[in-house]
């Protein structure tokens, strides 16, 4: 039975042989098409401002993946191409990376392990995965409010008048 994910992309370290950041994404999901993992729709590749302490600006981008993989399997998967593009794991939270990525979502709904929780914990509150994922995926429910990812995007984007 093939699963779908919706898995967000993200680098902000120039990479030896694939060079700056959006060519790491590219490269990323050659990668993990070379894996098996069928990709069904990918985003364009975005800017973002850096989260946490790193002053480097993010590549970011989402991928709608079919995949017989469960979630832990995929997330093995996943880490190993990660580690393969040179990420370290120095347990400094929001870094810079030359890799990283993230299931957000999943057709089979919710998850939670030690090791993963989908929906992603935070994809509600950025627009850094919120835009690229509904680029590829508009109508794709969260199972956690029932919004569409177009409805929570706008949620989140949306321009709030200033008070009078």
């Amino acid at each position: 039975m093939s699963q779908r994910y919706i898995i967000a992309l993200g680098s902000n370290v120039r990479h030896p042989r694939h060079g700056l950041p959006p060519a790491v994404l590219r490269a990323a999901l050659a990668a993990m098409a070379d894996e098996g993992l069928k990709i069904d729709a990918a985003s364009p590749i975005t800017a973002s401002a850096p989260l946490g302490p790193s002053r480097r600006r993010y590549a970011n981008a989402a991928v709608r993946i079919a995949t017989s993989l469960g979630p832990p399997a995929l997330l093995a998967l996943l880490k190993q191409i990660e580690t393969r593009f040179g990420r370290v794991r120095r347990g400094a939270r929001w870094g810079a990376r030359t890799l990283d990525l993230d299931v957000v979502l999943w057709s089979g709904g919710l998850w939670r392990s030690a090791a993963l929780t989908i929906p992603h914990p935070a994809f509600r509150e950025r627009p850094f995965v919120l835009g690229p994922t509904s680029a590829i995926a508009p109508q794709w429910r969260d199972p956690g409010t029932g919004c569409t990812i177009r409805h929570l995007h706008a949620r989140l984007t949306r321009q709030v008048p200033a008070p009078r």
